[in-house]
């Protein structure tokens, strides 16, 4: 059995068939409907508390809460995808948050919208660890690294359909629109129904039980406890750089809706370079330093990403800030998914990677409070600055495991 295991992994290393390239484009679309419906509320921000006749801080507060609810439902759908398999699963989860979205157009008051919204978190949830771990099994080896890349630049794709929406579908057909493009994620499930096979990965590693999952979990707590800190240095830095900044391009820098919504089609653009960029280049100089070297840019363009004198000056800082976030961002998919324990790669990479979200899911009220007492720039650049260090030291001394097998039997399969 090992043997045959062996062998398979090693044609898994050498060919990509016309399956691999279904699971791809499936999960990549998963998230990046999954991130359009997120930041749809980013681009809102002025637009509800009008309409709900709330604050815009209580609008900002729907963010935190979809953001600490994800743990939730990376638990959920994680348990489901590792104990009923990858692909069922998620079909039940792009259902569900595209049928959550749908309502939140429907909300008639903040208190219903607030609730959706929390909802809605659960699906968002489940989507990215199901999405990453049926990729990260499905694909040959040696394409881990550009297509960990492409996978998670669905998330900078979201955001630049959201920021499109906001300049062609809210101004004709109002914000209640923009939530009702949340239904295009139910025509996904048929797709994944019909072209998507299961995880060759999940059959040889089935877990028998519930208990048999937790107990795999339990005894790796360690590996598990770096992986939720590693991902919560990761979630400061792609929500303090992104969910407040076309509020912060409007009110720090005058900077009118439009031309904040052309500048986040710009600087989305780099994200998704970064992201394939340095999912390219993780395959030849390694996870960590390629992360390294993304956290580096992301930090020499500070300057020009919050204090820029310009638009032209703001929009090539936002270029490169996103470039080198998403570009660490673009390895996470292949690094989380090969330090996770076989049998638990449903839930493990997904529930770290929400509970970092929930730790750091105050990022945009604690942004946003910064600015009272430092000014909007600063509040964005100093947060920033010090994330970058303490989250650059953590991946530094963290662990690697490029190219690992996911097919053969180890002694850490249950």
């Amino acid at each position: 059995m090992a043997e045959a295991s062996t062998q398979t992994g090693k044609e898994q290393g050498l060919f990509f068939r016309g399956s691999h390239w279904h699971t791809v484009l499936a999960c990549f679309l998963g998230w990046t409907l999954d991130a359009f419906d997120f930041f749809v509320v980013v681009f809102l921000v002025g637009t509800l508390a009008a309409s709900f006749q709330v604050s815009k801080a209580d609008i900002i507060l729907t963010l935190t809460v979809t953001l600490a609810t994800r743990p939730a439902g990376a638990f959920i759908f994680g348990i489901l995808a590792d104990r009923y398999g990858r692909r069922v699963t998620l079909m039940g989860n792009v259902l569900f948050y595209s049928i959550i979205e749908v309502l939140c157009g429907f909300a008639p008051s903040f208190s219903v919208f607030i609730l959706l919204r929390a909802l809605y978190g659960l699906g968002m949830g489940g989507e990215w660890g199901i999405g990453a771990s049926l990729t990260m099994e499905s694909v040959p080896r040696r394409w881990r690294g550009i297509l960990s890349g492409v996978l998670q630049s669905g998330y900078p794709v979201g955001y630049l359909l959201a920021a499109l929406a906001a300049r062609f579908v809210l101004p004709v057909w109002g914000w209640r629109a923009m939530f009702f493009l949340g239904a295009a994620p139910a025509l996904l499930a048929l797709y994944i129904r019909a072209g998507v096979p299961e995880s060759k990965a999940w059959l040889a590693h089935r877990a028998p039980d519930v208990r048999a999952i937790l107990r795999t979990v339990g005894r790796h707590w360690k590996s598990f406890l770096y992986l939720v800190l590693m991902m919560t240095m990761m979630m400061f830095l792609s929500h303090g750089t992104q969910d407040l900044y076309p509020d912060f391009l409007k009110t720090a820098h005058h900077i009118k809706a439009s031309t904040v919504s052309d500048l986040a089609v710009l600087y989305s653009v780099g994200a998704i370079i970064g992201s394939i960029l340095f999912g390219y280049l993780s395959e030849r100089l390694g996870r960590k330093r390629s992360m390294l070297w993304a956290f580096g840019l992301a930090l020499v363009v500070i300057p020009f990403w919050a204090f820029g004198g310009s638009i032209g000056v703001l929009a090539a800082g936002a270029f490169l800030m996103q470039m080198g976030v998403q570009g660490a961002w673009g390895i996470i998919p292949a690094h989380l998914n090969e330090l996770s324990p076989d049998s638990v790669r449903g839930l493990l990479p997904g529930l770290s990677y929400h509970l970092g979200i929930l730790i750091a899911s105050p990022t945009n009220t604690i942004e946003y409070a910064l600015r009272d007492h430092v000014g909007y720039a600063w509040a964005m650049a100093g947060f920033e600055i010090a994330v970058i260090v303490i989250g650059g030291l953590v991946i530094a001394f963290g662990r690697e495991q490029k190219g690992k097998d996911f097919l053969a039997v180890t002694s850490n399969t249950s």
